[in-house]
């Protein structure tokens, strides 16, 4: 369960835009309900805030993840991961990571150094700090979901084309590659949404069924917001929807 809350924390910002209009800015929210089947399994929220790191202004995004009801009970998730990313390049300057999924503890904070291509990892449960090295122009946990609302070129892209991205996560780098496989319209709570539909790929197994058992529906406007996540588990499915939002930058369009 817990790599299930995390992955759908991962993908809940994936969404995308060009450069010439910004998906998103300081004061976006929104939360999602993540359940399974008929089961509330929990929420999860991101937050743009502002900040400052050596006298520049930056995006402080805040995302958390929860357990709730019997879900709770049976397994407890408290998720925090935070990033601190520039304005005008979308590179991240800092992340933090405080997890507590069932007992399983982590809390880190990373520093990366893009001129180096260098991050410095600090394990506080550790007590210690390692420093790995990056490729170029590569994105944290959140950072990396962000800077894809703002890929350029995105609206060209064709059906079975890819996107993939440099992510520096649990000490070590990946590709993120996501799946373009078409446009839908979807009924949510607020109305009719026109979405673009993407599978991030992921590791087939004990988890997954296969590699494209996810798949993500983006609101098809200057939002990108992430409308629904689907997995399609090893046994029975889960389900994240957009539960609540304010603050978008641009109008979210909705067919009543």
């Amino acid at each position: 369960m817990k790599k299930i809350i995390l992955f759908f924390l991962l993908v809940l910002t994936v969404s995308f835009d060009n450069r010439n209009q910004d998906a998103y800015d300081v004061g976006e929210w929104f939360k999602f309900r993540i359940h399974y089947g008929l089961v509330n399994a929990g929420y999860a929220t991101l937050e743009v805030k502002d900040a400052t790191i050596n006298n520049k202004k930056v995006f402080h995004v805040v995302g958390k993840g929860y357990t709730t009801g019997m879900s709770r009970f049976f397994f407890k998730v408290d998720d925090l991961y935070e990033s601190y990313i520039d304005k005008e390049t979308g590179s991240p300057y800092r992340f933090v990571r405080k997890i507590d999924e069932g007992g399983y503890k982590k809390n880190q904070e990373g520093f990366f150094n893009q001129s180096s291509n260098r991050i410095l990892v600090k394990d506080y449960k550790k007590n210690n700090e390692k420093t790995f090295v990056i490729p170029r122009n590569t994105q944290d946990i959140l950072s990396a979901f962000y800077y894809l609302r703002n890929y350029p070129g995105i609206e060209k892209i064709n059906t079975g084309e890819s996107i993939a991205i440099d992510m520096f996560f649990d000490d070590e780098t990946t590709k993120f590659k996501l799946k373009f496989v078409g446009r839908e319209n979807i009924t949510t709570k607020f109305g009719v949404v026109s979405s673009m539909i993407f599978k991030p790929l992921v590791q087939s197994g004990r988890v997954f069924k296969e590699q494209e058992s996810l798949t993500v529906w983006i609101s098809d406007d200057d939002n990108r917001l992430p409308i629904r996540i689907k997995a399609d588990l090893a046994i029975g499915s889960l389900k994240a929807d957009l539960d609540g939002y304010k603050g978008l930058n641009n109008t979210f369009k909705i067919k009543k």
